[in-house]
């Protein structure tokens, strides 16, 4: 079973379906989000070292377990703390260990999907186009 724990986050949206991921900066480990009727990009950043950082659409996330098997998704949210993906699990012990517990984070969007692993927890700015 996969849980999704909800994030409460500043997103200046209320459907996260008419949000998109505009990019990530591999320096600052950070990725930006907006949509397209507003002037704000909310950012997301990770603080620490290590980053593991996947990019997807629906489909293939679908396709990886059974949507039966979620638990805890909430209609429109935009970030999670998830438990259970393979998605952490199929990451190295050895780098798991290194990392201090690792957490795996999610940010679903209308167009897609961001997922983190990194023992930092995210944290969320406001920031003008």
């Amino acid at each position: 079973m996969i849980k999704y724990f909800p994030i409460e986050s500043p997103a200046p949206w209320s459907d996260a379906d008419r949000a998109d991921l505009l990019s990530f900066d591999w320096q600052r480990q950070t990725a930006a989000f907006a949509t397209s009727d507003d002037d704000r990009i909310l950012e997301v950043s990770f603080l620490g070292w290590g980053v593991i950082v996947r990019m997807l659409d629906e489909f293939p996330l679908s396709t990886e377990s059974d949507p039966k098997d979620w638990f805890g998704l909430v209609p429109d949210h935009f970030a999670y703390r998830v438990e259970g993906d393979p998605f952490l699990e199929s990451q190295s012990e050895i780098w798991r260990s290194v990392e201090s517990s690792p957490k795996h984070y999610r940010f679903q969007t209308g167009s897609g999907c961001l997922d983190v692993i990194s023992s930092g927890k995210p944290t969320f700015a406001l920031v003008r186009r």
